[in-house]
């Protein structure tokens, strides 16, 4: 049955980046087959053709490149335009950098600074007013588990999702009261593009990081493909996510991410009691102010 233009304006609206493959693309998939309302952007608009076809009411295929600040506010005033509102932003687009850190590039180190932090705060800036003004939004920020744990190779990707880490953590403590959630999405490893064509890789092979760096690298591209993560499921988790009362700050995706987050807690403890003694002997004698 044809949904009305007044059942279609109650509809929540989602602005999702990076659609064009991966988490993005399942996602927009779900919220279109839902009946909501949808802004698909990517770098190419042209992907994405096929999948708002059969939903031109509800669907607004916008080009964004993340790294550009004018064509992200373009994006917001015209998503804000098309449906009045914007209730739900997915900051997705993002990609991964293999590199030992001293092998590291500037160009490249600040490029995946641009688009996987700098890109995504831009966002939520644009984004933000029109959520207060409502006094209500979700924002569903992608890190990884990668945010959570770093490994070799992948220093300065990990020191960009840990940076999602801690601002999603601050927003969500500042928009919480304001009726805006935050969800930190953390996705393990899914059949997604990261070790495919989304790769950058660094052109400096330092043989010192073979063992380290370079078998890291080596095992993550021999997964490709063949990861237990599917990203329809993930999808449908962000989904859940929306749809329930008290929706998660973190949300890890796949049970390798399950898992080794705990793991990592248990390190993390045990080597704060390990120096437990040293950490709390630093105050002055007596005391501070509490």
């Amino acid at each position: 049955m044809p949904v009305s233009t007044s059942q279609q304006s109650k509809m929540p609206v989602w602005l999702i980046t990076g659609c064009s493959t991966g988490f993005g693309r399942e996602i927009a998939k779900l919220v279109l087959d839902r009946g909501w309302r949808a802004v698909l952007t990517a770098r190419n608009p042209e992907a994405l053709t096929a999948l708002a076809a059969p939903h031109h009411e509800r669907a607004l295929v916008l080009p964004l490149d993340v790294t550009n600040t004018a064509a992200i506010k373009s994006a917001v005033e015209k998503a804000t335009a098309r449906f009045g509102r914007i209730d739900v932003l997915v900051n997705n687009a993002g990609y991964g950098y293999f590199s030992a850190i001293e092998a590291g590039e500037d160009d490249e180190i600040r490029h995946v600074f641009e688009t996987n932090v700098f890109g995504l705060a831009a966002l939520i800036r644009h984004v933000l007013p029109g959520m207060r003004q409502h006094r209500s939004g979700h924002i569903f920020n992608f890190s990884s588990i990668g945010g959570l744990r770093a490994y070799p190779a992948v220093g300065y990707y990990n020191a960009t999702k840990f940076a999602v880490e801690g601002l999603s953590e601050a927003l969500a403590q500042e928009t919480g009261p304001l009726g805006i959630k935050v969800t930190i999405v953390e996705p393990g490893s899914f059949r997604t593009d990261f070790a495919g064509r989304s790769l950058a890789v660094s052109k400096t092979n330092i043989a010192d990081y073979d063992r380290t760096a370079g078998e890291f690298a080596r095992m993550i591209r021999d997964r490709a493909g063949q990861q237990a993560g599917d990203p329809a499921r993930a999808a449908a988790a962000v989904i859940a996510a929306f749809e329930t009362k008290n929706s998660p700050l973190h949300l890890l995706l796949g049970r390798d991410a399950y898992e080794t987050a705990l793991d990592h807690l248990d390190e993390l403890r045990k080597n704060f009691e390990a120096w437990k003694s040293v950490s709390t002997g630093t105050d002055f004698e007596g005391g501070g102010v509490d």
